[in-house]
């Protein structure tokens, strides 16, 4: 694609999936508008503490932040933001937090909270994955997702780009032991 092509692509600055507290569950930049790690964190409790006081249970909520659009939902313990440009469409950003969200809901089998969320870890950023890659938006279709994600967590043969850290080295040790035993 052109540069003029990639400007005209909805794009998201990240996705961030919180606890209660506003600790990090799971989250993914996409830009360098936060450089390093401690400005991540000063935006992700930035953001909590913004929006803790919302009730954003039933529907997405819609902020601005910083020149940011912030979208975000909460169920039990956990809180969803998905972050764009404040020219970005909202209603595309809320297309995100939904996939995301209800992604997750598919995965975790509606048992949506943190202690779900960190068992399952591998297969929520996966589900990132799946929806945006480098800020771009590949996918809002939640079935399509989870089921990539899902499939992708539970596949041995895909390439180790693709493999969570765990079945990279179950797999690295599979091929160790076959090479010796040959």
């Amino acid at each position: 694609m052109s540069p003029s092509a990639l400007e005209l692509c909805p794009s998201v600055k990240n996705i961030i999936l919180l606890d209660s507290d506003g600790k990090r569950v799971a989250v993914k930049y996409f830009t360098d508008d936060w450089p390093t790690n401690s400005a991540k964190e000063t935006f992700e409790k930035f953001v909590f503490t913004k929006t803790q006081k919302t009730n954003a249970r039933t529907e997405a909520e819609i902020a601005i932040f910083e020149n940011n659009i912030v979208v975000y939902k909460f169920v039990q313990d956990l809180h969803f933001f998905v972050t764009g440009s404040d020219q970005e469409n909202e209603l595309i950003l809320s297309s995100v937090l939904q996939a995301f969200f209800d992604s997750v809901g598919i995965l975790l089998r509606g048992n949506v909270d943190k202690k779900a969320a960190l068992e399952n870890l591998d297969v929520i950023l996966l589900c990132i994955d799946e929806i945006i890659d480098g800020g771009i938006l590949l996918e809002t279709d939640p079935n399509v997702i989870a089921g990539k994600a899902a499939s992708n967590s539970i596949d041995s043969g895909a390439a180790l780009s693709e493999q969570t850290l765990g079945q990279a080295f179950a797999s690295a040790r599979e091929h160790l032991t076959r090479s010796f035993l040959k």
